[in-house]
């Protein structure tokens, strides 16, 4: 092989990774070109699989496979789906920037010198858009300097690496970094899953559990159930990987995929590119799927070998029979597709699951009198920002510029990483998405997380946008709660933003050139891959040295962005007595309802500070309004966090109750902290999401250019349940609220709700006694005098007993040392 071609095959320069070990399958092979000190451990990975599939004596799914070759102790871990808790080793950590505040501060709390496995920080998560990407990301690192500047600083002090903010999202960084076939990663984001489509089983979390990682402790996951979709056919035409989970969240809903991971297998997987699978993991999430994952194929090989990972390409080929699924394995539940048979969907509005064919959502949206008028179309995110992606949409946007057309709907494009986006300006395809209409924004999250300061609607103006992101919750991407959003694929986005209405099927319907003929687009195309290569852009990575002695992290007493963390105070041995109900919820409680985003998200490592948005959202049962609770020290309403905050200074324990499903959403943990944090001891609802997480469920209402108030509105409801009704599956939004010393408690008779009034005390008995399977004991003292006995069931294992006990994880953990 010429060193030219060599060249061209694995890369050169800074930012490709060292090849020698890639001709060399016996050399040890780093995780990734950034940590040449580490090595992939697939012998490890084989020997625990062969451990555990000899104990339980049946063929594994690729997904065990994974997630029992990274068990601490595969010879006597009590393993049974949807049961047991299982103890595991994850290979490393990644956390965007604005859970890695926190995450970062907990971290530093716990007296640890060096990270215990590989970690990342991503800036993506606070640029907003406004006018375009240049000019977004030069105001986003001056008004978030003070945090850019702990995370480098943190990062480089206990050997975390930094991607700096215009690097990309996390994800899809992750995906061209640090994601491979039979990896085990924790993220501190809910789209983490997005690497499964390389084979690896990525799982969001809060930031306590990537402590736990960081700390290298072992982390604790419920054996998941295992959820099959079969996959035949292939993919062709208008159809898109997109389509796939699409279809998957019409079926399973939002609450299916809870308590399981989905493993996609069958021949129509070799249809979708790597990137494709990826976009199909990445909106697992919408179902409640722990993660999502794709068996290693040709199209993962080649995507490695494109992003300059030659070497472990060749490694996994080696190991590829514990990179797929056994013969005869066994699924919870099974869904089968045909690829062939699958036609383009769009879903919405208010919520992912909401499917409808493109050819029908015309009709529906008339029927439903939702706005047919598309005011704009938005591509990218970490959903749908790949090459392929951009280069299908550009094939279209291509097609109605050469018949003198530019899109009728306002069109936006989110490249998701630097590389990306330098690959498609060099190749062209930026500007013809310009020339179409197309604004190119930040290589960041923007709108899809509510980071848009749109400008062409009022506040409560009824209008349809449509974007190929991963959520379209009421107010997610614009704050507008009368915004009509759906998702889609970028090539159906584009479509109809070039049409400017729903009524618009691009696989039988015509559109009219400038001279007046009609035409039909054909179906897009694009390269899955670059032929010349990914374009690397700017370095925008720093490495954390290798003494970090001299670094100094610096936290002013002073600012109101970031803030040390106090130890919270250890349980007193005594049951917890007349706690007062802060607030009854009515309805669902989503962690937006509980912790906002939005402006809120500058606050994320200001735990003082951004407890001022606790429980502003929740609708409280005895009057339906928002964030207007009565204090009963002194009759008088108030917001929630601050009665909440003259109840603490008076001494006064509190008990929020909620309905089921309380904290659905992503993995933030600020939903858990800032209870703790205003004197909270208990939540007790009907049933607990899987993970505290974020919906971005706002009105911003500007003030001026600079500054906004914040006020949560139409509150909306999403069920996520188990997958089987069997099922008492760990949660992660309790593991949450356990880690930071709270009770998280359910109504062993859901009835029980209706006991409770909103004025009433809570007493928690039997604590003395508090252990794993024990119910406790509820005394609802009401205010004639009156009480009810109420049983409370609680998922708390050993080691959680323990973290209560000492008044949080992070405290227990210093115990330890």
């Amino acid at each position: 092989m010429t060193v030219t071609r060599l060249r061209l095959v694995l890369g050169e320069g800074a930012r490709r990774l060292h090849v020698s070990a890639a001709f060399n399958a016996k050399a040890k092979v780093a995780m990734s070109r950034f940590e040449p000190g580490t090595s992939i451990s697939y012998e490890k990975l084989h020997e625990n699989i062969d451990i555990v599939r000899k104990r339980l004596n049946r063929p594994l799914t690729l997904s065990e496979k994974i997630v029992y070759g990274h068990l601490d102790d595969p010879v006597g871990q009590d393993i049974a789906r949807g049961r047991t808790y299982l103890r595991l080793r994850p290979d490393r950590v990644a956390m965007q920037d604005a859970t890695a505040q926190m995450a970062m501060l907990q971290f530093i709390s716990s007296g640890l010198p060096k990270v215990a496995v590989p970690s990342t920080i991503h800036c993506d998560h606070l640029i907003e858009a406004q006018i375009g990407g240049v000019e977004d990301l030069k105001r986003a690192k001056e008004v978030n300097q003070e945090v850019y500047n702990f995370l480098a600083t943190a990062g480089a002090k206990y050997g975390v690496g930094f991607w700096k903010p215009g690097s990309g999202i996390i994800h899809q960084i992750i995906l061209e970094n640090y994601a491979y076939p039979g990896v085990l990663l924790i993220g501190t984001d809910s789209h983490t899953p997005n690497g499964g489509g390389l084979g690896s089983i990525c799982i969001g979390v809060g930031g306590a559990d990537a402590v736990d990682v960081m700390a290298g402790i072992p982390w604790e996951l419920k054996c998941p159930n295992v959820i099959g979709v079969k996959l035949t056919g292939s993919l062709s035409g208008w159809t898109s990987p997109k389509d796939v989970i699409l279809k998957v969240a019409g079926i399973l809903t939002v609450k299916g995929g809870t308590g399981a991971i989905v493993e996609y297998h069958g021949p129509g997987v070799d249809s979708i590119s790597c990137t494709g699978m990826a976009t199909i993991c990445n909106m697992g999430a919408e179902i409640g799927a722990t993660t999502s994952v794709f068996p290693y194929n040709h199209r993962m090989k080649t995507y490695l070998n494109k992003t300059g990972r030659a070497d472990i390409a060749a490694l996994a080929d080696e190991h590829k029979d514990d990179l797929v699924p056994d013969k005869g394995c066994k699924y919870d539940h099974v869904i089968e597709i045909n690829l062939s048979e699958l036609k383009p969907h769009i879903n919405g509005p208010f919520t992912p699951d909401l499917a409808h064919p493109v050819s029908e959502i015309g009709a529906v949206a008339e029927k439903n009198g939702w706005p047919l008028e598309v005011k704009v179309g938005l591509i990218g995110s970490c959903t749908n920002s790949s090459y392929e992606d951009m280069g299908r949409a550009a094939s279209l946007a291509k097609q109605a510029l050469d018949k003198g057309l530019k899109c009728k709907a306002a069109f936006t494009v989110t490249p998701g990483s630097e590389q990306i986006r330098a690959t498609i300006e060099r190749d062209g395809f930026s500007k013809i998405l310009r020339d179409v209409g197309g604004v190119v924004l930040a290589n960041a999250c923007g709108p899809c997380i509510g980071q848009w300061d749109r400008k062409d609607v009022k506040m409560g103006e009824k209008n349809t946008i449509v974007t190929s992101y991963n959520r379209n919750f009421t107010s997610r991407n614009d704050a507008n709660p009368a915004t009509h959003a759906f998702v889609t694929s970028p090539e159906i986005v584009t479509a109809l933003a070039i049409a400017g209405t729903l009524k618009f099927d691009p696989e039988t319907d015509y559109l009219t050139a400038a001279n007046g003929e009609k035409f039909k687009l054909e179906p897009p195309n694009g390269d899955e891959l670059p032929a010349r290569d990914f374009d690397p852009g700017q370095d925008t990575y720093q490495h954390p040295p290798a003494e970090s002695g001299s670094v100094m992290v610096d936290v002013s007493p002073t600012s109101t962005r970031l803030q040390l963390l106090e130890p919270f105070d250890k349980w007193n041995g005594k049951d917890l007595e007349d706690l007062q109900v802060l607030i009854k919820v009515k309805g669902k409680c989503t962690t937006d309802h509980i912790s906002a985003a939005g402006p809120w998200l500058k606050f994320r490592g200001h735990l003082d500070n951004i407890s001022n948005n606790m429980l502003i959202g929740a609708i409280n049962i005895e009057n339906d309004a928002v964030n207007k609770i009565k204090n009963r020290l002194t009759g008088e309403y108030g917001g929630v966090p601050d009665v909440a905050r003259h109840y603490k200074a008076n001494g006064l324990s509190w008990v929020v109750v909620g309905d089921d499903n309380y904290g659905e959403g992503s993995s933030r943990e600020h939903a858990a902290l800032e209870p703790r944090h205003l004197g909270g001891r208990v939540i007790l609802v009907k049933s607990f999401a899987r993970i505290h997480g974020t919906l971005r469920c706002y009105i911003s209402i500007r003030a001026n250019s600079q500054s906004s108030l914040l006020f949560p509105t139409f509150f909306f409801s999403i069920l996520f349940s188990f997958f089987s009704p069997h099922c008492h599956s760990v949660l992660f939004s309790e593991t949450n609220l356990k880690k930071q010393g709270m009770l998280p408690l359910t109504f062993a008779d859901p009835t029980d709700y209706d006991k409770i009034r909103p004025d009433d005390k809570l007493s928690i008995t039997g604590l003395a006694t508090f252990a794993p399977g024990k119910p406790l004991k509820g005394v609802v003292k009401h205010g004639d005098g009156s009480q009810d006995i109420i049983t409370l069931n609680h998922t708390f294992n050993e080691n959680q007993v323990e973290w209560f006990h000492a008044g949080s994880a992070l405290n227990r953990m210093k115990e330890l040392q």
